[in-house]
């Protein structure tokens, strides 16, 4: 199963033709997107967007996330915590303001992919698994927007140029 995970959009569209492009040309089975999905401005292409892909959809509420907008969204938008079975993996998916690699809150899986921090990187600890997608639009350090496809086994997260980032094999 490809998987293809974004997050922290805040609204602003402008990278997400780059998403359509990787789902039609990678036919990606899922589009997981990890929260903050709008603001006051470009919701509507934002949601559009989701709309269109709403059958692969899995999403999760951001700490930016208002509850008119969830209520607005022709889609769920699961709060907390939620886990996908993939190639016989649990993994964990989340916004990342509770749960992440330096706050941990009893998170005991093997695999906890998430956003928030708007700054990609894949990290090992005690036999877990800590991957921060950074965001597809407002990114924090020099390696840009990003997002992170899973297929085969392999996490590897892309830059808007589709230069690999950082990976893991599992």
């Amino acid at each position: 199963m490809k998987v293809l995970f974004i997050s922290d959009i805040h609204g602003l569209d402008t990278n997400l033709h780059i998403i359509e492009d990787e789902i039609i040309n990678k036919k990606i089975d899922k589009l997981v997107c990890l929260g903050d999905l709008y603001s006051s401005t470009g919701k509507e292409k934002v949601r559009d967007f989701l709309n269109k892909y709403k059958d692969i959809l899995i999403c999760m509420e951001g700490n930016c996330d208002s509850p008119y907008d969830i209520e607005e969204s022709d889609f769920p938008i699961y709060p907390g915590i939620i886990s996908l079975n993939i190639d016989d993996k649990k993994i964990y998916i989340t916004h990342g303001n509770k749960y992440n690699i330096d706050r941990r809150n009893g998170f005991d899986g093997d695999i906890l992919v998430y956003g928030h921090k708007h700054i990609p990187y894949i990290k090992k600890d005690n036999n877990q698994i800590f991957i921060c997608v950074g965001s597809i639009s407002y990114p924090r350090d020099e390696k840009g927007c990003s997002y992170m496809i899973y297929d085969n086994k392999e996490f590897l997260i892309y830059d808007l140029d589709k230069n690999v980032i950082d990976g893991i094999k599992i």
